[in-house]
């Protein structure tokens, strides 16, 4: 998918949401596991719920390799599933690759090649090489990690180097490797205060913003921060939504939570 795609179809809902399908056997609702492949059956439920407010789905590979061969058949299925009945919907496979160049080219192959998605999250710790067999696919895209939600991004990506915090020399650098049609970065909710300051120094960029929900971060300090002409912005939830609920209406609860969403975008899209 290119970047024309994708705005489009953030224009056309008026949504820049993205549902995290971080799915845990352990909490999904007991009828479920009945089924011969409960992941699958849990995600697709809340796809065919939630994709009419989306514009992304961000399944999260750890929760499927734990399981395995049957795991990473699960997620096959579900962005197969996605990419057969709403192809407008971005995939992102939220792996935190990254690697020296031969090992990062067979991480690129896996989730572009084999697994069909549009776009993957990399760790940018080792430089330029590992991350630059990412990019030799067409529309697809790679996503930085540059300013993490979770508390330990205190410990590196503050520190500072050569008069700046490291995540911003992160941002400069590797904004260096490819332009806003091929990589995003990714830059948590709850850092709204260095939000405005990341988009001055990324006017064109899209950035992956994870943490609105049960992290806490507020959709309406990002929007006020991030937004730019292209929108620029994907907004994360995963628990708030898939976890809506946990009994047989736990599809139409998550549906009701990212229309919540939908609508404070749509507002928030407006005022901009």
């Amino acid at each position: 998918m290119n970047k024309t795609q994708l705005v489009a179809e953030i224009n056309k809902k008026q949504s820049f949401l993205c549902v995290g399908l971080d799915t845990d056997i352990k909490k999904i609702p007991q009828h479920l596991l009945k089924c011969e492949d409960p992941i699958f059956a849990f995600n697709k439920e809340i796809i065919d719920a939630t994709a009419r407010y989306a514009v992304a789905f961000k399944p999260n590979t750890a929760f499927y390799e734990v399981y395995g061969s049957k795991g990473w058949c699960s997620l096959e299925k579900t962005i197969h599933y996605i990419k057969e009945n709403y192809p407008e919907i971005f995939v992102i496979a939220d792996a935190k690759r990254g690697d020296i160049g031969n090992t990062s080219a067979n991480y690129a192959r896996a989730i572009f090649d084999g697994l069909g998605a549009d776009a993957v999250t990399v760790a940018p710790y080792m430089g330029l090489d590992s991350v630059e067999p990412f990019l030799g696919f067409d529309d697809k895209w790679v996503i930085v990690l540059a300013l993490t939600s979770n508390k330990g991004s205190q410990d590196f990506q503050y520190l500072e180097v050569n008069g700046h915090h490291l995540y911003e020399e992160v941002l400069t650098k590797a904004a260096s490797w490819a332009d806003s049609n091929k990589m995003m970065f990714v830059v948590g909710a709850t850092h709204p205060e260095e939000l405005g300051g990341i988009r001055r120094l990324l006017p064109e960029h899209f950035l992956l913003v994870p943490g609105v929900g049960a992290q806490g971060g507020d959709l309406d300090a990002v929007a006020a921060n991030g937004l730019n002409k292209d929108c620029g912005l994907l907004v994360n939830s995963s628990r708030g939504i898939i976890y809506a609920a946990n009994d047989e209406h736990f599809a139409e609860r998550a549906a009701e939570e990212a229309e919540k969403l939908q609508k404070k975008m749509s507002l928030n899209l407006i005022k901009k």
